[in-house]
């Protein structure tokens, strides 16, 4: 009996874990909406052409805001001007709203250690913001999402989509997908050629930030796979919160002193 009672107990935890719910994990990022050009108060970037993969678009590194750089010719392809590309990834009033929004990956199969999120109707901010677009969907958007990882030997990174898309790591480009094309795949491998490439070392904790935007109908693909364990930086306190925190340690700084002079 004690035999069958462990068999039982065996198959019902080896059904258990094959049928556990897949690993998971979230990432939040600031979608920002734009009116497409053409209409008032459009953004001249947005519906404005389909050039293509078009690399080097971008500086080699983030400016002093965590930012991408405009470094391409001026009124080429799909791309104006530096003032105008600024405005992709900033809040800015009068051009564009924004809102948070939050994808989850999950491991692609048991064990792998390999985990993925994958739309090819990527529509994060339908019926929100400015809400104009084309059948329903909302489209002429940007999603900035920043992570911090640590990079092992092995470690990929892929990303499949459309339009523009650039990934850097502690500030430095490492995925160049930029303009207004069909959905693109681009991505890395931590070996030693990229650690030497990209002046990078395992075990230590870098930003990793994503920029990519949707500027043209009628296609919005989003597709990461990725084994890197992204973690997002704990968001910081607002001064009017913080404050009360810091009067209570003062006072409590105060207590100690008076109560060691006594």
């Amino acid at each position: 009996m004690k035999t069958l009672a462990f068999a039982a107990l065996g198959a019902a935890l080896g059904f258990s874990a094959a049928h556990a719910a897949p690993l998971t994990f979230d990432l939040t990022g600031t979608v920002r909406d734009f009116l497409p050009s053409g209409v008032a108060g459009g953004h001249p970037d947005f519906q404005r052409a389909i050039d293509g993969l078009r690399t080097g678009q971008v500086a080699q590194t983030l400016d002093a805001d965590g930012k991408p750089v405009f470094v391409g010719p001026e009124n080429v392809g799909s791309f104006t001007n530096q003032a105008n590309f600024r405005q992709w990834f900033r809040d800015v009033d009068g051009v564009n709203l924004s809102t948070d929004h939050t994808i989850t990956l999950t491991e692609t199969a048991p064990g792998s250690g390999l985990f993925g999120f994958s739309s090819n109707a990527f529509f994060p901010i339908n019926g929100q913001l400015f809400n104009e677009g084309v059948a329903g969907n909302n489209f002429h958007f940007t999603y900035e999402i920043n992570t911090i990882a640590a990079l092992s030997m092995g470690d990929v990174f892929s990303f499949t989509g459309d339009d523009d898309l650039w990934v850097f790591i502690d500030g430095r480009l490492v995925v160049d997908l930029g303009g207004v094309k069909s959905a693109t795949t681009a991505g890395f491998t931590v070996d030693d050629a990229f650690l030497t490439s990209t002046g990078l070392s395992t075990g230590e904790n870098y930003t990793f930030d994503i920029f990519f935007a949707e500027r043209h109908t009628t296609q919005s693909n989003f597709a990461i796979t990725t084994s890197l364990a992204l973690e997002q930086p704990p968001a910081p306190i607002p001064v009017p919160a913080a404050l009360p925190l810091l009067a209570t340690a003062l006072a409590g700084l105060g207590l100690l002193r008076r109560r060691r002079a006594a």
